[in-house]
C-alpha cells in the first residue's frame, strides 16, 4: 500500500516527533500455528482451524527511515501500551500485522538510533506485548531497497543485497514464537512469476538483482524457524492466478497465500476472486490488506461475507487515527479516529462484521 501512501507520509512526518523508551517485554504466550492442507490451525495434534481476523498497524516501516521516531501513536514511549492493545481488542479480532522496514531492522542507512538494535528491540517489544494479549502477529517485509539506496518504497521485488540478510536475523530472533507468521515480501509487482519464484534482474534507476521467494524462504529455514510463511501474489498482491504453478519448495509445507485488494483502487472481480478459490483449494488464503477509498464500507462488506463463505481470513487497513492533513478514511484508508477504536466510517464495517461473529479464539 506504500505506493499509494507517499503524499500522505509527508504530511505525517511533518506534524510528528516520537521517540520510545524501551524496556523489558512482557512473556509469550505458546500457540502453536502451523498450516494443515489448506487451513491454518492452532494447538497441539490436530488442533483447532484458526480463520484470521484482524488489522494492520502500520507506522515502523516508516517512520525510522524518515527519522523522526518508530511509531505513528499518542504515546511513543510506549509502545506496548496496554489500553492501545485493548482497544484494538475489543474489536474481536485475532492477529495483528506488523509493517517492518528493511534498512531500520538490519541498521543500514537509517538515521542515527532508529536503525539497528534499538529497532529490534521496538519490534521485539511490540511482537511480545501482542502476543501476550493472545494476538497473533504477522511480521511482514514492507519496504527494501539495494545497495545504499535507503528503504523508502516498495520494490518490485526484495533486493538481494539485503533481503535474505533480513530474514535470516529475523528468523532468528523470533524462531521460538509459534504465535507468529512471516510475510515474506508486502506487494510483489512489475515482474514475473518466473522472478517471483526465482529471482531477476530489475530494470530501473537504480536496477538491481531482486531475490525471489524461494531465496527467501530458505533465508528463513536455515535458521531452523518453523513459522508458517505467508506469500503475496503479482500486481501489488492482487493477482493470485499463478501461486500455486510457482510455489516455492517448503520442506515444512506451511504456506499461505496473501491477496491485498481495495473497492475503489485494487478490486477483486471475477477473475481475481476465481484465482483466490484456486488457489485456497490447495494452500490457506489470506486477505492481508482489505479496503476501500471511499469512507464506506460496502466493498469490504461483500468481500468479508466471500471470505467466511470459503474460510479465508482478512486484516483491515489500517489501524492509524485520522490526523489533520495527515490519515483519514479514504486517503490510508484509516480504520479508527482515534488510538481508543472509534472507527471512521469506513472502519466501522471492520469492527461491526468482527464483533457480529464474535471473538476469534487463540490457543495459548
Amino acid at each position: 500500500m506504500l505506493r499509494r501512501r507517499a503524499a500522505l507520509w509527508a504530511a505525517i512526518t511533518a506534524g510528528c516527533a516520537l521517540g520510545l523508551t524501551l524496556g523489558v517485554a512482557p512473556a509469550l504466550a505458546a500457540p502453536e500455528l502451523r498450516v494443515r492442507g489448506n487451513q491454518l490451525i492452532d494447538g497441539p495434534g490436530r488442533g483447532h482451524v484458526v480463520q484470521l481476523r484482524g488489522v494492520n498497524r502500520s507506522g515502523l516501516e516508516y517512520a525510522c527511515i524518515q527519522g523522526w521516531g518508530f511509531f505513528d501513536s499518542p504515546h511513543p514511549d510506549r509502545i506496548d501500551d496496554p489500553a492501545m492493545i485493548a482497544a484494538m481488542k475489543s474489536w474481536d479480532i485475532n492477529v495483528v500485522r506488523v509493517p517492518l522496514n528493511e534498512d531500520c531492522w538490519l541498521g543500514l542507512h537509517a538515521p542515527p538510533g532508529r536503525g539497528g538494535a534499538p529497532y529490534r528491540r521496538i519490534v521485539a517489544r511490540y511482537v511480545h506485548a501482542l502476543g501476550a494479549a493472545g494476538l497473533y502477529v504477522i511480521l511482514d517485509l514492507h519496504v527494501a531497497a539495494p545497495g545504499s539506496e535507503q528503504s523508502q518504497s516498495i520494490i518490485p521485488m526484495p533486493d538481494r543485497d539485503h533481503a535474505p540478510a533480513f530474514w535470516r536475523s529475523l528468523a532468528a530472533t523470533f524462531k521460538g514464537d509459534h504465535g507468529l507468521i512471516f510475510d515474506l515480501y508486502n506487494e510483489p509487482h512489475d515482474v514475473s512469476w518466473g522472478c517471483w519464484l526465482s529471482g531477476c534482474e530489475v530494470a530501473g534507476a537504480p536496477a538491481y538483482r531482486a531475490a525471489g521467494m524461494q531465496q527467501l524462504l530458505d533465508a528463513v529455514r536455515a535458521t531452523g524457524a518453523t513459522q508458517p510463511l505467508l506469500l503475496g501474489g503479482l500486481q501489488w498482491s492482487l493477482d493470485l492466478s499463478g501461486w500455486v504453478a510457482h510455489a516455492p519448495k517448503d520442506r515444512l509445507h506451511q504456506l499461505l497465500a496473501s491477496d491485498h485488494n481495495y473497492g475503489g483502487l485494487s478490486p477483486c472481480e471475477r477473475s481475481c476472486r476465481a484465482a483466490i478459490l484456486a488457489t485456497h483449494r490447495h494452500y490457506p488464503v489470506l486477505f492481508g490488506e482489505l479496503g476501500e477509498t471511499d469512507c464506506r464500507a460496502g466493498y469490504i462488506d461483500g468481500m468479508m461475507r466471500f471470505a467466511d463463505r470459503h474460510g479465508i481470513g482478512y486484516l483491515g487497513w489500517t489501524w492509524d487515527a485520522v490526523s489533520p492533513g495527515g490519515w483519514s478514511c479514504g486517503g490510508g484508508p484509516a480504520l479508527i479516529t482515534s488510538y481508543s477504536g472509534t472507527p471512521t466510517a469506513f472502519g466501522a464495517g471492520f469492527r461491526d462484521h468482527f464483533r457480529a461473529l464474535g471473538v476469534a479464539p487463540r490457543a495459548s
